[in-house]
């Protein structure tokens, strides 16, 4: 009896043996066939069912920037902004509040803080949204951003829950509705800024721009300048503002560049700002020499907003970009290997590293203008100025890259009755015709006009004031005339020269 148990017992212990043998050979050849993958997903799938019986919610979350730190989304901030009325109201529940200057100087724009929750209305159905942040990352993984503040800045999110069954309404109809009631406070709230880059080791937590309120006086009404050109300028900023179809149907990204040349005190900068102004743009005021590559100067193109004006001034004094060119052709006829234009992210030569720390390049600054990333974004304007035009790269400034050139020339009749006007409040005087006549003689900036048609007393009038730029021009007339007479005496010294050979 005893043996006959122990046979059954051994047997069935063979069998089992056996039915696992098979079991796993089976189980390791349909491993191939993602068999444990598809048990997974059964599971997770009723796991999901029996976890929306107890917690019907669903969670859409909405992160501070796209394409990792790249660009800071449009969506985050369209939501910031329509949760400004209920993150305000007093049954909104939020009891910490970060606060911003609006638009009125006596206003507030109020946001929720960190970790509060404030709840939303629409058509009968009830969400709520929640503020939030995380961390930086603590791993060695390279961020786009290559370190600094805002690498180390902590993530910034909102969280939307609502019912599932309010899934079509919310998806459909609820979030549309608060990205266009956020762009619309946006307008409403919006204060033109003028911007610029940081320089230094880190950005700001922001991104790599810092502003201020742009508040500069200055319109074409009040600029200095010849009436045609003037309106020359405004027409052509006129079509470009209302352009967007064009440049589709023609296939160019919409933005157009400007080049304001002439000497010094010809009021390139105030036009600048009297086209931002007549354009109700923002100002984006870049310092070359605080961008270290050419990577870093891209981002500071992503960054950038549309309806806005890029500005780099005195371009030929920012980074040595007027001679690559040159500098390449001399290489090569003396035998010496050079990069010339170096393609973005090249190695830059000795020369260029000393040049202030940056490793901006032509090849850089010309992809910024047009290349493929001049794409991102549209409805923005680049502007250079330069006191030296003959002196940038001809590729710099050809017509596709700084399509309009305007010369900011000398003191005209017509600007300098503009200045009297504004600065005097006259029309006319009898001093006009003499210095009618010395304008066409003497070279003087509107700068200057301007400089002396201020009183510097309250015993100053027009007629001081205009008898000491009369008296000013007589000094620029003779100026020039004795810069002739040298001219001619060295033409002639040359002359006499040539004739003892």
């Amino acid at each position: 009896m005893e043996a006959s148990g122990w046979s059954t017992s051994l047997s069935s212990g063979i069998v089992l043996s056996l039915v696992a043998v098979v079991w796993t050979v089976l189980w390791n050849n349909l491993q191939g066939l993602q068999l444990q993958q598809f048990v997974g997903r059964h599971l997770n799938r009723h796991a999901r069912r029996l976890a929306a019986i107890v917690d019907p919610y669903l969670t859409i979350t909405i992160a501070e920037y796209d394409g990792g730190r790249m660009k800071r989304s449009d969506a985050y901030k369209e939501v910031q902004a329509y949760l400004q009325r209920a993150t305000c109201a007093a049954g909104g529940g939020v009891r910490h509040l970060k606060a911003e200057t609006a638009k009125d100087v006596d206003a507030l724009v109020l946001s929720m803080g960190d970790n509060e929750e404030v709840a939303d209305a629409f058509r009968g159905a009830t969400v709520w949204w929640l503020a939030y942040s995380t961390p930086p990352r603590e791993d060695n993984a390279p961020s786009y951003w290559g370190g600094g503040r805002a690498a180390r800045a902590d993530r910034r999110f909102y969280r939307l829950f609502f019912l599932e069954r309010d899934r079509d309404l919310v998806l459909g109809e609820y979030l549309p509705h608060v990205r266009r009631e956020g762009r619309a406070v946006m307008v409403k709230n919006r204060q033109r800024k003028l911007f610029t880059n940081l320089s230094g080791d880190g950005y700001d937590a922001d991104g790599v721009w810092s502003h201020v309120v742009f508040e500069h006086p200055k319109t074409f009404a009040t600029l200095a300048m010849d009436p045609a050109k003037k309106k020359e300028v405004m027409d052509d900023l006129d079509a470009f503002r209302k352009g967007k179809d064009y440049y589709a149907r023609v296939g160019k990204a919409w933005k157009r560049g400007y080049l304001l040349y002439g000497p010094p005190g010809t009021g390139k900068s105030t036009m600048i700002a009297a086209m931002a102004n007549h354009l109700d743009y923002d100002v984006y005021d870049i310092e070359l020499t605080s961008v270290r590559t050419n990577t870093d100067l891209r981002k500071l193109f992503i960054e950038t907003t549309s309806k806005s004006i890029i500005v780099i001034e005195d371009i030929d004094c920012s980074l040595d970009l007027t001679r690559a060119r040159k500098k390449k052709k001399k290489a090569n006829d003396d035998g010496q290997k050079n990069d010339g234009d170096k393609k973005d992210g090249a190695e830059p030569s000795d020369e260029e590293k000393d040049a202030g720390g940056t490793k901006v390049t032509l090849s850089g600054v010309l992809n910024f203008i047009d290349g493929l990333w001049s794409a991102c974004g549209g409805e923005r304007i680049i502007v250079f100025t330069t006191n030296h035009v003959e002196k940038l790269d001809p590729a710099l400034i050809r017509h596709g890259r700084m399509d309009k050139h305007i010369e900011m020339s000398y003191c005209c009749f017509e600007a300098f009755k503009l200045l009297a006007k504004v600065y005097l409040d006259v029309e006319s005087h009898n001093l006009f015709d003499a210095v009618e006549s010395l304008l066409r003689e003497a070279n003087m900036t509107p700068a200057d006009v301007a400089e002396n048609l201020t009183p510097k007393s309250v015993d100053d009038d027009a007629d001081s004031c205009l008898a000491a730029l009369v008296e000013e021009l007589e000094k620029a007339k003779e100026k020039v005339l004795a810069k002739k007479e040298g001219k001619g005496k060295d033409a002639a010294d040359g002359d006499d020269d040539d004739d003892e050979y």
